[in-house]
């Protein structure tokens, strides 16, 4: 009875293109198992980019904020309406608040937050509820464009702490 072509074997034994020997195989193993657990794992970079968001009802500048995190990079989950409940469950004073409240990694974000700012924040984890840019400037992500008449409004990125303080975490003039 055949048993068919042993992968192991070489092509002199077989009479046909060398395969893999078995010494090859083994290195690989090893070299895998020594390797693996130092490798990092892919879900790890899909987890600080992934951000649910909640928007105002039927308002287009949210939408258009969450088209600015896809074109960044973030896996974006949009649902419409709920900002209010998931502002006061992320503990963002309302005093901050804004049209859409997004969480990431146990962090709130509130307002028209540039992407940049927020894979910072991912990064360097402060001690924070999260980021704020009150009401609704113009030129920041979302409320910029065409639409807006191109007019770019001053205004400023709020680190928020526990205590419901800001600081300005990023300026843009």
């Amino acid at each position: 009875m055949s048993r068919g072509r042993d992968p192991f074997q070489t092509g002199a034994a077989t009479g046909s293109k060398p395969g893999l020997r078995r010494r090859d195989f083994l290195t690989s193993i090893v070299a895998c198992a020594v390797v693996a657990p130092f490798s990092r794992p892919a879900f790890a970079e899909d987890r600080t980019n992934a951000i649910e968001v909640w928007t105002g009802p039927g308002c287009g500048c949210c939408k258009d904020w969450v088209r600015h995190l896809a074109d960044n990079g973030f896996a974006a989950v949009s649902h419409e309406g709920g900002n209010t409940e998931a502002r006061r469950r992320l503990d963002m004073p309302v005093r901050y608040g804004s049209c859409h409240t997004a969480e990431i990694d146990g962090y709130a974000i509130e307002g028209h937050v540039p992407a940049a700012d927020i894979r910072r924040l991912v990064e360097e984890r402060p001690d924070a509820v999260g980021l704020s840019v009150p009401a609704m400037p113009r030129g920041s992500p979302g409320m910029d464009g065409p639409a807006y008449g191109n007019i770019v409004d001053p205004y400023d990125v709020l680190l928020i702490d526990r205590d419901g303080n800001a600081s300005v975490f990023q300026s843009y003039r």
